[in-house]
């Protein structure tokens, strides 16, 4: 696999790529082998989605709400931060785990001693 570049964020992302850490816990990062034009017609998908759930729930509209929450899914899915892994070296996923629980767990730990965990 490529060296994957870090992306800038307010969160730590593990060294290998695959997770940023917010509160303790991992969320997978999108594939960073995704096509330009795909990943922004996803993120466009997502967003929509997401203002669709807000304002579906300020109408009280649970079926609606229910369908742009399957959008949702649907475009992180497509963006790889839900699902089948994007990696190919066999490697489990950790997605939405504490990473104290993890492999990582000795990373973070030594980024909470030099103060750059996340909030």
């Amino acid at each position: 696999m490529s060296q994957i570049p870090k992306i800038p964020s307010a969160y730590p992302t593990t060294p290998d790529g695959r997770y940023f850490v917010v509160k303790g816990r991992l969320w997978r990062l999108s594939n960073p082998e995704l096509d330009p034009q795909v990943r922004e017609s996803l993120v466009k998908a997502l967003m929509d989605a997401r203002r669709e759930v807000g304002a579906a729930g300020r109408r009280g509209d649970e079926e609606g709400k229910a369908l742009a929450r399957s959008r949702v899914d649907e475009a992180k899915r497509g963006l790889g931060e839900r699902g089948t892994v994007w990696w190919s070296d066999g490697a489990p996923d950790f997605n939405r785990r504490l990473v104290k629980n993890t492999p990582y767990a000795q990373w973070f730990e030594a980024l909470r001693r030099m103060g750059e965990a996340s909030p």
